[in-house]
């Protein structure tokens, strides 16, 4: 079928795998084509079936969600890495985004956020569950304002249309999203991405979203 969003399911407890395949299931574009029950048949799996996104739990014998996350952004790097997990702990959401994950979400979320997270990711964006993004906030307001002075400066290498792309980054604009507000092709808007990325030194849109917000591009 075209246009299916082709997904890689890691989780060690089958029927928690069970429950995620059967809400993926609910949506036509989304399909599972292949489940792992550790961090390392997840890598092993992902370099075989090349999925647009790879959903990993972080808990994992042989090699855990972060660690299979880290390896996959350096071996699969076109698959887009969602974090699944019972644990909100600032730490984990932190490494989370170091390893270079796109999203990160909740088991005790709301169904439809996996899709949309799923969707979000697929489509070139960024995604937290509400509960994580309420935490970002959080921990990014203990040190606003140095923060912020830092991420203004980082901005300023950028040139105009960059900062525009950025600001629709911290938005959670998809690619193809950023060129329709920017009446630019969707091709264009993955060079601006890739340039900007570059440019911040930064591993994906999450970290560079967080700097747009920082430098208050984002209103």
């Amino acid at each position: 079928m075209e246009g299916v969003i082709r997904i890689l399911l890691a989780d060690d407890e089958a029927m928690m795998r069970a429950g995620v395949r059967a809400i993926l299931a609910s949506d036509p574009e989304l399909e599972v084509v292949a489940e792992a029950g550790d961090g390392r048949q997840a890598v092993e799996l992902a370099i075989a079936h090349r999925p647009d996104v790879a959903l990993l739990d972080i808990r994992m014998p042989r090699l855990d969600g972060l660690a299979a996350a880290a390896e996959l952004r350096r071996a699969a790097p076109a698959t887009g890495v969602v974090m699944l997990t019972t644990f909100g702990e600032d730490d984990y959401i932190a490494k989370a985004l170091e390893v270079g994950a796109s999203g990160f979400l909740l088991k005790s979320g709301d169904p439809r956020e996996l899709i949309a997270g799923i969707h979000a990711v697929a489509g070139g964006a960024a995604y937290l569950s509400p509960e994580v993004a309420k935490r970002v906030i959080a921990h990014l307001g203990a040190s606003r304002m140095a923060r912020g002075a830092k991420a203004r400066d980082r901005v300023e290498t950028l040139t105009e249309r960059e900062r525009e792309v950025l600001a629709l980054v911290g938005a959670g604009l998809s690619n193809a999203e950023i060129a329709r507000e920017l009446h630019i092709v969707e091709g264009t808007v993955k060079a601006y991405v890739s340039a900007i990325l570059t440019r911040l030194d930064v591993r994906n849109r999450v970290q560079a979203a967080i700097i747009a917000h920082e430098a208050g591009l984002v209103a």
